[in-house]
This record gives C-alpha cells, structure tokens and sequence, in this order.
C-alpha cells in the first residue's frame, strides 16, 4: 500500500526526479513547518481581528501588558519585546493611540524620550484578545497528542536556540 503524498511530498517528489542528484529531504521539514507557519498565522490573525487588532498591534499590546504595572515601554523597548521592528512600532502605536489603546508620553527619565502606556481600555482589551489567543492557540496544539507536543516543543526549543541568537 502505498502512502499519499501531502502538498510537501508531491514536491519532493517532483524534484527528486528532475535533480535525482540533490538531497531534497531537508524540504521535508523546511516546507511543511512554513505550511504550517503559514496555516497558524492564518488562524491566529483570525482572533486578532475578532478585537478589531493586526497581529502588530495585539504584538504591541501583549508587550506593554507583559511588562506589568505601570503597563509601558519606551518604543526601542518594545521592538525588542514583540515580532516589530523599531520602525514598524511607530506606526502600530500610532493606530492605537488613536484607539485610545495606549496613550505616549514623555519619559521621567529623559526628556526627549517617549514612553508608551497602555490605557485602561487598551488594558481590557488586551486581557480579553490575549485569553481568546490562548484558547485559539490550545484549540491547535490539541490537534497533536499531549506527548507530540511537548516532544515537538522540545524540538523546536533546540532548533531555535541553534539557529537564533539569545537575547
């Protein structure tokens, strides 16, 4: 009996016969983790939109929110707390300044730096966005077994800390 290919495998496949000289396993992982990337992305964005946020704009707030009582950041701080570059911060705390998401102001500690806080409602929201995320992102990993997960967590964990420098 032979195995169905997935979307991955079909490729391989393709390549296999057209360049039978290249080891095209690596694909194997390489192509079906960026499929999944993708799919995950997909899902996630789908919540995120559910609070009227992009998947930058709940990064914003989830770091603000992780940073604990007074809630703030200065705009550097948050770059190296979420997935945005230092430009693309500006332009996410614009939109939800303008929300009435998070409120800047100028630092205490300098006076030409800005801080970004975020506001009670900014707060609340992000409280409810980021448990509705965490539903979201269970209702996922749930499509693996207990035992898959955390074996594949583990995985992931060494592969990234080979491939990413630390922080």
């Amino acid at each position: 009996m032979t195995e169905e290919l997935d979307h991955v495998g079909r490729i391989q496949a393709a390549w296999a016969t057209e360049r039978p000289d290249l080891d095209v396993r690596p694909q194997g992982v390489i192509g079906r983790l960026h499929r999944i990337a993708l799919r995950l992305t997909g899902e996630l964005n789908l919540v995120y939109a559910q609070y009227g946020l992009s998947e930058g704009e709940f990064d914003v707030l989830a770091a603000l929110r992780r940073a604990g009582t007074p809630y703030e950041r200065a705009p550097g701080e948050i770059a190296l707390h979420t997935m945005v570059t230092t430009g693309a911060v500006s332009k996410r705390v614009d939109r939800l300044e303008e929300a009435g998401l998070v409120r800047r102001r100028r630092s205490d500690a300098d006076g030409r730096g800005r801080m970004v806080r975020l506001t009670p409602a900014g707060k609340r929201l992000i409280d409810k966005a980021f448990t509705a995320h965490i539903a979201n992102e269970q209702r996922l990993l749930d499509l693996l077994t207990p035992a898959e997960a955390a074996r594949l967590e583990r995985l992931l964990t060494t592969w990234l800390a080979r491939i990413e420098p630390t922080d």
